[in-house]
């Protein structure tokens, strides 16, 4: 099946995460995601490739093959965000969208970035919290050719200290719907048994009590995180 391969060689260095590190927290992602059914992260391992050890995750989107399923580079790409975020002027917001945050654009006109009230986005948006994700941009949610949408390019997560960066604000200090709950109370108990173990292979020990901290602070509070008053709450850029 067509993959993204992002071997460790290839990582460029950051002043917050440890070199060489990236590719592991992709699969901690994915393994997260799929162990408690958040589905949002595309299927995502460690494999040897042609440049080293990298993660290798299914692709989302059109075959860019050109093979079944898609049309390689003839066929037309999905809007970035998956059609459910966007960047827009403030008379274009879609009804029923979420503001997150007003703005100017390139050449000064206003602009408000806004996304959908979707289930999809809004256990992402949880998430996101769950894995301190710290570059959740408009284009990193794709949708696939199964219509779901899917949240991709999970490296700066996992951090032990707060570092929650995402475009989807649209729910801060809202309640938990009844899905996120179980989702959240399903990802507790996993983290209490085998996927643990898998996770320590990949993450700190402190990075992986800040993640089982963070889920225990997430249900007793039952609500969406604020962003942090006068921190960095948006990645840059946003698409």
């Amino acid at each position: 099946m067509p993959c993204v391969y992002k071997p460790v060689a290839g990582e460029a260095p950051l002043w917050d995460f440890p070199d060489g590190t990236l590719a592991g927290r992709e699969v901690a992602a994915a393994l997260v995601s799929a162990a408690a059914g958040w589905d949002v992260v595309p299927t995502t391992v460690l494999r040897d490739g042609e440049l080293g050890l990298g993660s290798v995750q299914a692709w989302v989107g059109p075959d860019p093959s050109g093979g079944p399923g898609g049309g390689g580079a003839d066929e037309e790409l999905p809007p970035p965000g998956g059609g459910v975020i966007d960047v827009v002027a403030p008379s274009a917001v879609p009804g029923g969208w979420r503001e997150v945050v007003r703005g100017e654009g390139w050449g000064g006109e206003p602009v408000v970035l806004c996304h959908a009230d979707d289930a999809a986005l809004r256990r992402m948006a949880a998430f996101d919290a769950v894995v301190n994700n710290a570059d959740r941009k408009g284009g990193h949610v794709l949708r696939g050719l199964d219509g779901g949408v899917r949240g991709v390019d999970h490296g700066l997560t996992f951090h032990e200290d707060p570092k929650l960066r995402t475009v989807l604000w649209g729910w801060a200090g809202e309640r938990f719907d009844d899905d996120v709950v179980a989702l959240l109370e399903a990802t507790a108990a996993a983290l209490d048994g085998e996927l643990a173990e898998r996770l320590s292979q990949l993450l700190t020990d402190d990075e992986l009590l800040a993640a089982e901290l963070r889920v225990e602070r997430l249900l007793a509070r039952g609500r969406f995180p604020k962003p942090p008053p006068g921190g960095r709450a948006l990645p840059w850029p946003p698409f």
